[in-house]
């Protein structure tokens, strides 16, 4: 359909008179580049008679209009500017007619009039839109390829209420900002342009004449592909992508992710691996990085022999500075063009769920760079950021916060959230840097910061905001998973937000991995000062649905490695990492293991090299690898590991108390009772001792981190033990049992 034909203010009677030509101060606004409505200008009007055609074609010589079946019509030029009117005497519609621009050098072209197409936003989007609950409003922002009365072409919605104009910029008019103004549609603050013959793959911008009347170029907020850095353009883009993940997602609707088994392997895309040849840079090898599609195969490939369960991406939402590590974002709708187009992005997630992997992306609604071509100012005014800088600045980081009592901005991230988990099929977004807005004074000192209306510290629009995003996602998404990353002892950030909770799946469970680092960092002769390190943990471990995260954070910056930050020789080293990882495995909690660790690299992680995969032809290095896989195995083989994460009673300390040989032992059990017995020696030194067990009998030993096929001593009990009905340590049996040094055993009773 035509946008509806209407008369300008002023309009005449009778064509036949000049009466019917343009008001003198639109034309004026037209030709100063602040017109906000040129629809109400150009185009097709009614007049008596007839119709008027307007078109606004800068340095053209002239311009006729043309219809099927009918003489061309030559349009006069009203204004030097570039102006041009012509009275047609029968009714026109968009379809009907198209233009024939003809330029100084004798060019003619022939193009479809974008001002004769009807708005791709209707009532209910505005309305929506504007109290801030358009779930799916990345369906009308951006642009879209689409058509209009049957014009095939490409439609553009841009939010920017405070703008003076704006225009849509690319290759196909030559980034010439005169050629595309956009229409402002009344009361909403988006500005809006369907261009005719733009299809797939056109970069563009917005150029925005600002509220202080200065022009600024700037990308789409809701691009769905942009240029590959540095390059800051955004791109039209239409998915071709046929999904093949139906059977994943129709299982996953069955699951409940709290009750099921997941362990993630934390991934950079960009440094995990490269492909063959590198160059150098300084003193440091760089390499290309694998696309979208090579990782796709062979992250699966390599994730599936070590029976991860899920991936977890550091952000992949574009971002121009790549030693941000995609925390700094400014292309939110965007899959990095660094690996590929968004639908490579696509076949990805794709493959995986094929291959029985979960996605999980790093999301970040806490902040946003302040690069002037993104969000920074986008109007020229606060629009997505707080304007008071003691909430709108985050100061660790150098970047703007979110202005989380705005309708607009938190429908922007709302429906973001919503995009990356129904349009791009990923299955859990983890949510960074949460504590830095739940609270005022984050990392601000005395006179910073602004208190909330009752004198606190809390951020009350971000608590409303994220209760809100978890309570929209499971809504709509019940199995998918949303994971905070949160720091401090905010209560309930787990819990539902009807209960008044912040309404996440889960939350990492930092105070754990901290203690945990810090105890295998001290040497063994001093653990028994430290082992309530240890213990801490499982005084709190219900209050929320955690995961253990050994994460990017704890391997950069000065940290070292997990390897590096065990005590001891290099053997010791080893043990101790086998040992923390046999004990992480058992503890109630999901885990999550940042690459390189599953094989103990050496190094800090950098983002610009691969990771150092020659290791692998060390043994020790390789045993490594061999014990996180096998792990895995043992972990999705037996549910009391995973089925009753939530439940207290799923768990029970044998002896938590044997500080002065650095000893622990528990038991956990399945919803069916079946338990599995996770006994830690974290002393040098093989000890021998009765421990007590939950029932009498028969006990395999599933695991042994000190096993010699691991880099271990060998040391263990050849495969089994047996408890008898002797009390011990408050259970009904118990067993003589060897522990090796710096290991940790996983027993279970033999059917």
């Amino acid at each position: 359909m035509a946008r509806a034909p209407s008369s300008s203010q002023g309009e005449p009677a009778h064509p036949s008179t000049v009466s019917w030509k343009a008001p003198a101060a639109e034309v004026a606004a037209l030709v100063g580049g602040e017109h906000r409505r040129p629809h109400r200008l150009l185009g097709v009007h009614t007049a008596d008679g007839g119709c008027v055609v307007r078109a606004w074609r800068p340095d053209a010589t002239g311009v006729r209009v043309l219809r099927d079946g009918a003489a061309p019509v030559q349009a006069q030029r009203t204004h030097d500017a570039g102006l041009f009117e012509a009275f047609v005497d029968t009714p026109v519609t968009a379809g009907d007619y198209r233009l024939a621009v003809t330029y100084a050098d004798g060019n003619t072209f022939e193009l479809r009039d974008p001002y004769a197409c009807e708005s791709v936003f209707g009532d209910i989007d505005l309305h929506l839109a504007g109290e801030g609950s358009h779930e799916e409003l990345w369906r009308r922002m951006g642009a879209h390829v689409t058509d209009s009365d049957g014009i095939g072409g490409s439609s553009f919605g841009v939010w920017a209420p405070n703008a003076r104009s704006v225009r849509v910029v690319g290759d196909f008019n030559s980034w010439d900002g005169r050629l595309h103004p956009m229409s402002l549609i009344d009361g909403s603050g988006i500005w809006e342009l369907f261009v005719p013959g733009i299809g797939s793959g056109e970069y563009y911008k917005y150029e925005v004449v600002t509220a202080q009347g200065t022009l600024a170029a700037r990308a789409d907020p809701y691009a769905f592909a942009t240029e590959v850095p540095p390059g800051t353009s955004s791109r039209v883009y239409h998915s071709r992508h046929q999904w093949q993940d139906g059977g994943w997602l129709a299982e996953r609707r069955g699951r409940t992710p709290l009750r099921e088994p997941m362990s993630i392997y934390e991934v950079h895309l960009g440094s995990w691996r490269h492909r063959q040849g590198s160059e150098t840079s300084g003193a440091v090898a760089i390499g290309a990085p694998l696309g979208y599609r090579e990782l796709a195969h062979q992250l699966a490939d390599y994730v599936s022999d070590l029976g991860f369960t899920h991936v977890e991406l550091l952000p992949p939402a574009e971002h121009p500075y790549g030693g941000s590590w995609g925390y700094q974002v400014t292309g939110y709708f965007a899959p990095s063009a660094r690996f590929g187009d968004p639908d490579d992005f696509r076949y990805f997630v794709d493959h995986l769920h094929q291959r029985g992997i979960g996605v999980l992306v790093d999301w970040v609604p806490a902040h946003f760079p302040k690069d002037e071509w993104a969000l920074a100012r986008f109007d020229g005014t606060a629009l997505y950021e707080h304007a008071d800088p003691r909430r709108g600045e985050q100061p660790d980081w150098g970047t703007l916060v979110f202005n989380f009592g705005r309708n607009e901005v938190r429908n922007f991230l709302i429906a973001n959230a919503l995009f990356w988990l129904e349009e791009l099929h990923v299955d859990g977004l983890r949510v960074d840097a949460v504590a830095s807005m739940l609270y005022l004074d984050y990392s601000r000192e005395h006179g910073q910061w602004l208190p909330n209306e009752h004198g606190g510290r809390e951020n009350l629009e971000a608590v409303r905001f994220l209760s809100q995003l978890n309570a929209v996602v499971y809504g709509r998404n019940p199995d998918v998973v949303t994971i905070a990353e949160e720091s401090t002892a905010w209560p309930g950030v787990s819990r539902p937000a009807y209960l008044g909770g912040l309404g996440f799946g889960f939350k990492w469970n930092m105070g754990w991995m901290h203690d945990t680092l810090s105890y295998f960092s001290h040497d063994p002769v001093h653990r028994r000062f430290h082992h309530n390190e240890l213990t801490f943990g499982l005084m709190y471990a219900w209050s929320e649905n955690y995961v253990l995260p050994l994460s990017h954070d704890e391997v950069v910056h000065g940290k070292r490695s997990l390897l590096d930050k065990m005590a001891g020789d290099r053997w010791q080293r080893f043990a101790n990492l086998r040992a923390l990882y046999g004990w992480m495995w058992a503890h109630p909690g999901k885990q999550l293991l940042f690459m390189g660790g599953e094989f103990g690299q050496w190094r800090e992680w950098s983002e610009v090299r691969e990771l150092d995969w020659h290791l692998l032809g060390e043994a020790d290095h390789a045993g490594l690898q061999r014990l996180v896989g096998d792990l895995n195995a043992a972990y999705r083989t037996h549910p009391a590991l995973w089925q009753r994460d939530d439940d207290p009673s799923g768990f029970e300390w044998i002896d938590a108390n044997n500080a002065d040989a650095n000893v622990l032992s528990f038991v956990r059990r399945g919803t069916d009772g079946s338990p599995l017995v996770c006994m830690c020696n974290l002393s040098p030194m093989p000890r021998t001792m009765r421990i007590g067990m939950p029932r009498p009998g028969d006990y395999d030993e599933v695991l042994n981190t000190d096993a010699d096929v691991y880099g271990g001593s060998g040391v263990g009990n050849l495969g089994s033990v047996t408890a008898q009905e002797v009390a011990w340590h408050a259970m009904p049996a118990s067993a003589q049992v060897t522990l090796p040094p710096l290991a940790t055993l996983w027993l279970v009773p033999r059917p």
